[in-house]
């Protein structure tokens, strides 16, 4: 069997789509489907089953898939192994983080990658969790951040950290920081806030629930820089956490005030794939996460940010 038409079949598959498996793979569709149509007469099967809504793997091509997952893992460990003879790692790695955390870790994290893995490629995805998510699944991100993550067997986690929300407003004059405010009274407050299913809407939404009220909406907007522009401007407060305030271009020009009763947090975790065996350049990104993560955590902690 060819390896490319193998990787191409296992993209379709996942991606359950010529067309977005022929984007995610940078080829013209004609010259992907000719390759899977390759793979099928060979193996003499029907590998998938094409309709208008995509392509699904038939019971032959459920079969294929997890030998060519094993097969392209075992290639992509040799080629790793190999690297390392040279004295470094030399693997490929997609990492999907959401947007309040990209904010932060983006240019320290591929600082760190290609220090510490100068042979290796690493490209970074910004979504949402629930969009970060279903990219892991489908193959389209090698390791993702979730916020609020669930087990679920297509997925292993482990905890990464836990924020604090607070609520963000307008500096204006006569603006002081830490006065702490109720959960009840935030749900009496206009909010700048991410549409459903967004992690961080969710949550604000049951604990208010919980209390029997629900947020006031003055704006829905996906993306937290927006969202900060729109605070800044006085659209409105936000439900943020503080490493997303804190990586503004301008953080004076916002106040930050604690929840409590309940207080608000959100638990993010790193996710990779239960259905893919993590390769050691994935390892090591993995644990480069979890360094930034740290590093990021003690400057903002830090008196004198």
């Amino acid at each position: 069997m060819d390896l490319k038409q193998l990787e191409y079949f296992v993209r379709v598959a996942e991606m359950g789509s010529f067309t977005r498996a022929a984007i995610a793979l940078d080829v013209a569709q004609p010259a992907l489907s000719r390759q899977v149509r390759l793979l099928e007469v060979e193996l003499h099967q029907n590998l998938l089953t094409r309709n208008g809504r995509g392509a699904l793997p038939t019971e032959a091509g459920a079969l294929l898939l997890a030998h060519a997952r094993g097969i392209l893992y075992q290639v992509e460990r040799a080629r790793e192994e190999m690297g390392r003879v040279r004295g470094s790692l030399a693997g490929r790695v997609a990492v999907g983080l959401p947007s309040s955390l990209a904010r932060v870790l983006t240019v320290p994290l591929t600082r760190a990658f290609r220090l510490q893995m100068p042979e290796g490629k690493i490209s970074i995805r910004e979504g949402l969790s629930v969009t970060l998510l279903d990219a892991l699944v489908n193959g389209r991100l090698d390791v993702a951040v979730l916020y609020n993550a669930q087990p679920s067997t297509d997925i292993e986690i482990s905890p990464l950290q836990d924020e604090d929300l607070l609520l963000v407003q307008q500096n204006v004059a006569g603006s002081t920081q830490g006065n702490a405010i109720s959960l009840r009274e935030v749900a009496q407050t206009p909010l700048v806030i991410p549409s459903r299913p967004n992690a961080i809407r969710m949550h604000v939404e049951s604990e208010m629930a919980n209390l029997g009220c629900r947020p006031t909406i003055a704006l829905e907007i996906d993306g937290v820089s927006a969202i900060l522009d729109l605070v800044a401007d006085g659209a409105g407060s936000a439900i943020l956490s503080h490493h997303a305030v804190a990586s503004a271009p301008r953080p004076a020009a916002f106040v930050t005030r604690a929840i409590h009763t309940p207080t608000l947090r959100t638990k993010s975790s790193i996710a990779t794939s239960a259905l893919r065996p993590t390769t050691l350049t994935q390892q090591s990104t993995v644990a480069l996460i979890r360094q930034t993560v740290e590093q990021a955590s003690i400057v903002h902690q830090s008196p004198t940010r």
